[in-house]
């Protein structure tokens, strides 16, 4: 068997007649160090790419993307206009998928044969957005909530907003068995400057239409903090920072979700009754911006829709949307957070059965009732 010598077992002679500095040996051991987690950093960012990054779509294209239904045959029956690798599509809601072809900058689907269809048409709102289509003497309304996309999802509260708060501060969360790790909520933004805020539900801005929040701020159990640290530090190489929504929330806040929001919505809100994991500072809500530009990254649903859309298996958008979607789930599943089923923005951290059921107000934290102090 071969044995390879250590530097220290080589003669002096033989050192010199390598001509290296071994002076200096300990100098590049340590620079080499320092060197190589940035390497390490670079490929970690490369390899959450889900594949080759796409090309845009023209406003045009986006415009007419989303989830419509056959209003002649059955409202129920609905099928998704989408795009991939640079060619429009509708997907049946069996899953079966038809070609579309473009003629004079309109877009219609095609026949069996592959040739052009006649009889279409494509209406537009005041505001020119589509909102359907006819083809072939058959309408096709728009179902999702981005026909109109300058307004963020709504919904009917069943009762006034004020009232369901007040019912909600009075009532208690439910009760738990422990143990259960000692709160260490630490605030987002003073970790690292490139975590950017638009918490929704400080603003009216919400699917509310009013406040729930009585301040812009965001805060997570240290563990889940850090490791959400963590995935900003692997997608900035790529040229992405993360855009928080939500993190810890009070559960009286969750209380009003729910009883606000009518049983078709349930899926999208957490049941006051068991708690959520926003309640446990393990939860965030976010999204990716451009580094560059500062500017939100676009998705194939917007925050907070109570919509198909908002899955994140959802075939719909365009190709670089989705690229972009699961580039953020991959980050966040790298350090820990899983997906929730509904929503894409949505991310669990593991550790988030360990922290019991919060109820603290956002103004309350600052006098140090399980807020840590970033370190």
């Amino acid at each position: 068997m071969l044995r390879s010598k250590s530097v220290r077992g080589i003669s002096e002679s033989a050192k010199s007649k390598l001509n290296f500095p071994f002076q200096l040996l300990p100098l590049l051991l340590a620079a080499l160090l320092l060197w190589a987690p940035g390497i390490l950093d670079g490929q970690a960012s490369l390899s959450l790419e889900p594949g080759p990054k796409p090309s845009d779509v023209s406003f045009a294209w986006k415009q007419l993307l989303g989830i419509y239904a056959d209003e002649d045959r059955n409202s129920k029956h609905t099928f998704v206009l989408l795009e991939d690798d640079g060619k429009l599509y509708w997907r049946e809601d069996t899953g079966k998928t038809w070609p579309f072809s473009i003629a004079d900058g309109i877009v219609f689907p095609s026949n069996e044969a592959g040739g052009k269809v006649p009889g279409h048409d494509i209406i537009r709102d005041d505001a020119g957005n589509v909102i359907a289509f006819s083809y072939l003497n058959s309408a096709y309304t728009r179902t999702d909530p981005g026909k109109d996309p300058s307004h963020p999802f709504r919904i009917r509260p069943s009762q006034p907003v004020d009232t369901l708060r007040q019912e909600a501060l009075r009532a208690s969360p439910p009760p738990e068995k422990g143990p259960f790790r000692k709160p260490e909520l630490v605030e987002l933004t003073t970790l690292d400057p490139a975590i950017h805020l638009d918490i929704r539900y400080a603003t009216t801005n919400d699917f509310l239409g009013t406040p729930v929040y009585t301040q812009p701020r965001a805060f997570l159990q240290r563990p889940a903090a850090e490791a959400l640290v963590h995935a900003l530090h692997k997608l900035q190489p790529l040229g992405y920072g993360l855009l928080i929504h939500d993190a810890y929330r009070p559960w009286y806040v969750t209380k009003i979700f729910w009883d606000a929001t009518p049983p078709e919505g349930k899926i999208f809100v957490a049941d006051p009754s068991q708690g959520s994991r926003h309640n446990r500072g393990c939860a965030a809500d976010l999204t990716l911006y451009d580094l560059a530009t500062g500017k939100p990254i676009e998705m194939p649903g917007t925050y907070d829709e109570m919509s198909p859309r908002s899955f994140p298996d959802y075939p719909g958008g365009t190709s670089l949307q989705r690229w972009h979607r699961d580039l953020l789930r991959r980050a966040m599943e790298s350090e820990g957070f899983t997906v929730y089923e509904h929503e894409w923005w949505h991310f669990d951290y593991k550790d988030w059965h360990e922290y019991p059921i919060l109820n603290i107000k956002f103004e309350d934290l600052d006098s140090g009732q399980g807020l840590a102090s970033a370190q």
